[in-house]
């Protein structure tokens, strides 16, 4: 694990504005809940360096907006460490621009330093609605056995060249329908999407399952 793990490597415009309402993080602050009870999100001393690890996020209205303009609402930068977060943990991403590595937040904390990963798969289709990165070591570990496509080893997180790493496996893998991929140079990490939580989360609760078949 690299000692910069948990570091915001993108430039970053960010605003400091009201929190959302409570009722509308409830799906998503669910969901969180349930990665953080499969030690997928969380912060702990033993696992890289004590940093905070995974993130979730979900798209915002308007459905309709350009690739590098759709919104979505993401848990801020070194919150894994808090069981159940509350709305001034949550933070709005108005725009991610990849090749200016440039994000665009506001809200009342800073966004995680996956943001960019997370803008780059909202970006490879406008159905896409959620997105939830989690660590774990069993599917990591199991992801060429399982087929699961993985970035290349050299390109590391939060990156533009993260952002063009997924796109080349949206169009060269299976990852449009498997939904799930792995991060070959981020320890334990993977990041799965759909159009629903329930999409995202199955993905990968399955992919949790079959890398424990012995």
């Amino acid at each position: 694990m690299s000692h910069d793990e948990g570091v915001i490597k993108f430039k970053m415009e960010y605003r400091e504005a009201p929190a959302l309402d409570a009722a509308a993080l409830r799906e998503l602050n669910a969901w969180r809940r349930i990665l953080v009870l499969l030690e997928m999100i969380g912060q702990t001393p033993e696992r890289y360096a004590g940093y905070g690890f995974g993130n979730i996020s979900c798209r915002l209205l308007p459905w309709s907006a350009p690739a590098e303009q759709r919104r979505f609402v993401i848990t801020g930068t070194q919150t894994g460490h808090v069981a159940n977060l509350a709305p001034e943990h949550f933070v709005v991403v108005t725009a991610c621009h990849p090749v200016q590595n440039l994000t665009v937040a506001e809200g009342p904390i800073q966004p995680s330093s996956e943001s960019m990963t997370h803008g780059a798969v909202y970006a490879l289709d406008s159905r896409i609605r959620w997105v939830m990165h989690g660590h774990s070591p069993e599917i990591w570990r199991n992801a060429a056995r399982l087929g699961i496509p993985t970035t290349r080893a050299a390109v590391p997180y939060g990156t533009p060249e993260m952002s063009a790493e997924v796109a080349r496996l949206y169009n060269e893998s299976d990852l449009r329908t498997r939904r799930l991929f792995a991060m070959g140079g981020h320890e334990d990490g993977v990041v799965s999407f759909g159009r629903t939580a329930e999409q995202a989360g199955q993905v990968l609760l399955a992919a949790l399952a079959n890398s424990l078949y012995v």
